[in-house]
């Protein structure tokens, strides 16, 4: 268990077109093949990140979270204050954590249930061509996979 489950979709997606497709069509059974777990990812549903769209999740309800795929969920996740803000001022939200969107960019927000949950696929970033796999997940984090944060600079990876 932990964000290096969901890590390793994203990088995949990053470098497979075709896995990117079976993601974002059924991220359940997209994500099973990686692990030796056959619950993991039940329920599970990918967004995609693009420039004109940026997806973030939230349980306005209680903390439903794919633990599974994600690792443990952020404090601040399962707080009352971050649930109602985020569905009510995404852009302010996001803003607070360090996460400042052009003016122009929609934001969708997903509210998690035990029904569905949520991974967000992030934009790759520039300058990662012709990185493997394993390189390319160590720029995922978990605050990425739910909107809240953007893939770490590859600047810092080396």
């Amino acid at each position: 268990m932990g964000p290096h489950i969901g890590a390793r979709a994203i990088a995949k997606a990053w470098s497979d077109p075709a896995f990117k497709r079976s993601l974002v069509e059924d991220a359940s059974k997209a994500v099973r093949p990686l692990t030796t777990e056959w619950r993991i990812g039940d329920h599970l549903v990918a967004v995609e990140n693009t420039p004109a769209v940026h997806n973030l999740v939230v349980c306005t309800l209680c903390s439903c979270y794919p633990w599974d795929v994600l690792g443990l969920p952020p404090v601040w996740y399962k707080s009352a204050p971050y649930r109602s803000r985020a569905v009510k001022d995404p852009r302010s939200v996001l803003a607070e954590f360090g996460l400042t969107l052009p003016p122009d960019t929609q934001i969708r927000v997903w509210d998690s249930t035990a029904e569905t949950r949520f991974l967000v696929v992030p934009m790759r970033p520039q300058g990662t061509e012709g990185w493997s796999e394993e390189r390319l997940a160590a720029l995922i984090t978990r605050d990425c996979m739910i909107g809240m944060g953007l893939p770490r600079n590859p600047k810092d990876i080396g």
